[in-house]
């Protein structure tokens, strides 16, 4: 038997008889329940089951034990069933369900509830989504809706640092913050490479409407991204702050290292929407380059064809008395002068570089 199976055991054994009994309890990855991603109790850092959500209020109520449910687009009904379990806020449960919230942290009583927007890039639009996140005595409840990645990943890396999960719930909720912010980071990477392409494209020829409506959409995602990122800069300040009684000062210089990476994340946004707005001012410069110099070229050749077209209006109006029309080399020397006036009017437009 494990170490932690024979912890699990003697704590069992020890608990009040209205606690969950160990026969009842299913087997890790034996739950299966629409909405439910995973519901997990932890003692002392280590994951010892799954357990059903009609059992969590109990377990989160043992010493050293904490609960991390994990919840994906959730029915009322389940999102309630959670709310006995913990006594969530009504308005905290209503914000979940609803979804479609802003970045903030609220705290109701002796709990916080907090909400952060997730990115993902899909079909090369941004694509958001949010979290949701009830934070108590014992247990933690993360609500996704709509474009995220899967906390499983934070999960399993955590679990094999049991030191480091054993601080608790606060600490849990760094984990799953610090996630999400590192997520926009390969939103924005793809979009840099993008960004790059755009950059040697305009350089090479003037954009068109497709390229254009590309940009305009790149612009929005990213300043969407930007509204959806920066308010956890206070969030995660009000999280680092001796003021939250749910989050130990300890781990206060994790959540002031959160605000450092969002902040990062918004000066990377902003570098990418500065250039995006430059290639589109060069895009439009070398368009209305090319419109002058084709006007310089139309308006040389007009200028040149405008000495023969003169000449011949000149001796198309059929006066009797022009004594050149009498000149026995009259029409050659006509000519002659036609060429050299355009000839001299080509070099000059040549040498200016008009033509």
């Amino acid at each position: 038997m494990s170490v932690a199976e024979k912890r699990f055991a003697a704590e069992t054994l020890s608990s009040p008889p209205a606690e969950p009994a160990p026969s009842k309890i299913p087997e890790q990855g034996h739950l299966h329940e629409t909405g439910v991603v995973a519901s997990s109790v932890y003692a002392h850092g280590v994951r010892i089951a799954d357990i059903p959500i009609e059992e969590a209020g109990a377990w989160s109520r043992k010493d050293g034990h904490v609960v991390w449910i994990g919840l994906l687009e959730p029915d009322p009904d389940l999102l309630h069933r959670v709310q006995q379990q913990f006594n969530l806020h009504p308005l905290a449960v209503e914000d979940a369900t609803n979804a479609h919230q802003r970045p903030k942290l609220e705290q109701y009583g002796d709990a916080l509830f907090v909400v952060a927007r997730t990115a993902q890039l899909v079909d090369k639009r941004i694509a958001f989504g949010e979290t949701h996140i009830f934070v108590g005595n014992g247990y933690i409840v993360s609500v996704r809706h709509g474009a995220s990645t899967s906390y499983k990943t934070v999960r399993q890396h955590w679990e094999t640092c049991p030191t480091s999960l054993a601080k608790g719930e606060d600490f849990i909720l760094y984990a799953i913050l610090d996630f999400i912010v590192d997520n926009y980071m390969p939103v924005l990477e793809a979009i840099h490479e993008e960004v790059e392409e755009i950059e040697d494209k305009v350089l090479a020829k003037p954009m068109i409407r497709d390229d254009i409506e590309r940009l305009y959409m790149l612009r929005r995602d990213l300043l969407r991204l930007r509204n959806a990122a920066a308010p956890l800069v206070d969030v995660c300040q009000r999280l680092a702050n001796a003021n939250v009684p749910q989050v130990r000062p300890t781990l206060a210089p994790m959540f002031r290292d959160v605000t450092d990476h969002v902040r990062t994340v918004q000066e990377k946004i902003d570098s990418l929407r500065e250039v995006l707005a430059f290639a589109f001012e060069v895009s439009l410069l070398i368009g209305q380059s090319q419109e002058n110099a084709i006007t310089k070229k139309l308006a040389s050749w007009a200028a040149i064809l405008a000495v023969p077209t003169a000449v011949a209006g000149i001796y198309g109006m059929n006066f009797k008395n022009m004594p050149e029309l009498e000149l026995q080399f009259g029409y050659h020397t006509v000519l002659v002068l036609i060429v050299i006036s355009c000839t001299v009017l080509y070099w000059r437009f040549r040498k200016n570089g008009w033509l």
